[in-house]
């Protein structure tokens, strides 16, 4: 690290946890986000004021006026501008050492295995099930550990999913690809503002956790948050060993 750096992430050095092996573990690493929105917009930002040196985001979207009320990575000046590019552009105002890939594209699966491989944490911000399936998918298969959070109205969820782990469930034993919900967006549905980033913001927390080797995952867990009463609930959620997607039967 040079003196810039040194000086940048100071209070991650103080920290005991961390240090300097810690910090460069964070310069050296790679994160993909996909989803530049309300959860990807605070995730990216944190993970790059944090001094994670690569970061790849993956949306196909463009700035609405109607994203301003939550994801923060984006202004009024940057409505009708891709979101990944709207993201990189904030990302590089807060460090400009951090290098930001941007892909405006879907996450489609022939994406995600090019990209899933190179990264060493992926983060999913998504809203879709069935993108969060392909992600959970490549993850599995490219043994890569996955952080996925998800907010609408005003309830929170997050979990960690590293099937590296041999008891570790994958997104898959705990939300079966065979049993997709009612699509629910918040665009019909609603979401408290602050929400988006509570969840994004952990998100960061558990992918800096992982990347600089700080205390235990969440892998194993799934945390939800009621934002209503502000009370968090934890569930111990264990792998489905009849799991179509990290099983022993796996077709992938």
């Amino acid at each position: 690290m040079n003196d810039d750096q040194l000086l940048r992430y100071s209070r991650h050095i103080l920290l005991d946890e961390v240090g300097i092996e810690g910090q460069q573990r964070l310069i050296d690493a790679h994160a993909l986000i996909i989803g530049a929105g309300g959860l990807g917009s605070p995730a990216a930002l944190y993970l790059g004021s944090s001094g994670v040196g690569r970061i790849t985001l993956v949306d196909d979207d463009v700035v609405d006026l109607t994203n301003l009320q939550r994801q923060i990575a984006h202004t009024t000046a940057t409505v009708g501008t891709p979101k990944v590019l709207s993201a990189k552009q904030a990302v590089a105002a807060l460090n400009p050492l951090v290098h930001v890939q941007a892909i405006q594209a879907r996450a489609t699966p022939a994406l995600l295995d090019q990209w899933v491989p190179q990264a060493d944490v992926v983060l999913d911000c998504t809203d879709n099930f069935s993108t969060r399936q392909a992600i959970n998918a490549a993850c599995v298969v490219h043994r890569k550990p996955l952080v996925s959070a998800s907010a609408l109205r005003l309830d929170g969820q997050l979990a960690v999913f590293d099937t590296r782990q041999t008891e570790a469930p994958c997104y898959a034993c705990i939300f079966p690809p065979q049993e997709a919900p009612l699509e629910a967006q918040c665009a019909t549905m609603g979401v408290l503002a602050p929400l988006v980033g509570v969840m994004g913001t952990l998100q960061a927390t558990e992918a800096l956790k992982l990347l600089a080797g700080v205390g235990r995952s969440m892998a194993g867990r799934l945390m939800m948050l009621d934002a209503r009463n502000l009370e968090w609930t934890t569930l111990q959620v264990q792998r489905d060993t009849q799991c179509p997607i990290c099983g022993p039967k796996a077709k992938l």
